[in-house]
């Protein structure tokens, strides 16, 4: 794949998986045996691990939107810059529900290989988040 099919590919997983809530279809943006080089506390490994994060994501947070501010490539890398917004409704870590709005910027560096994201290293305002929260 070229810079812009793999920058593609990671816009549409994020539509698609992520805007979408589709994690049966992450399968086809993500290596079944993908590795999370940042994994979240308690990550497991592989698709399976990714799409448990994006579960608790989405309990805590269901009206999650990621918007994609700017992509970087090269030679099958790929650097995401993103906000993504919700409202804090579940258990995050920890701090139960609290109602309020957030908004957490971050960058995720994704290796494609093979038309599929193969690794990830995910590099969020997780302070600031936590902040948000007031935990």
């Amino acid at each position: 794949m070229d810079v812009e099919e793999c920058k593609l590919l990671v816009r549409s997983f994020v539509e698609d998986v992520i805007n979408n809530r589709n994690l049966d279809a992450a399968g086809d943006y993500v290596a079944v045996d993908m590795v999370e080089l940042v994994p979240f506390p308690g990550q497991g490994p592989g698709i399976d691990g990714l799409k448990d994060v994006l579960r608790g994501l989405f309990a805590a947070f269901p009206d999650m939107h990621w918007t994609i501010d700017e992509q970087i490539g090269e030679s099958g890398k790929v650097l995401t810059r993103f906000t993504w917004t919700g409202t804090h409704e579940g258990m995050f870590f920890g701090a139960p529900a609290t109602g309020r709005k957030v908004t957490v910027w971050g960058m995720v560096i994704d290796l494609v290989e093979n038309g599929r994201i193969k690794d990830t290293r995910i590099l969020m305002d997780a302070f600031g988040l936590m902040q948000q929260i007031a935990a």
